[in-house]
């Protein structure tokens, strides 16, 4: 399991459509199970990736939290602008 925090200079809406994009069906296939304007919670595979996105100072934080997506979900953090 991973817990992980990421600030980027992308917008918030920005941030969950590349969410979205990378764990969602277009990516790795995860299915969202929860969607709200702060929060995206994918399911898949046995695991998950929860997701709480939120405005910090100019700036989005993403607060990961992950089973099973451990290495996809760094690459994904690392991979942000």
């Amino acid at each position: 399991m991973i817990n992980l925090e990421v600030e980027t200079k992308l917008s918030v809406e920005e941030a969950s459509k590349r969410l979205k994009s990378f764990f969602g069906k277009g990516g790795l296939g995860l299915d969202i199970v929860e969607e709200t304007t702060e929060c995206l919670n994918f399911a898949g595979s046995g695991g998950f990736v929860n997701a709480v996105i939120c405005p910090a100072e100019g700036k989005t934080k993403i607060e990961l939290q992950s089973q099973e997506w451990e290495i996809q979900v760094k690459e994904f953090a690392s991979n942000l602008s």
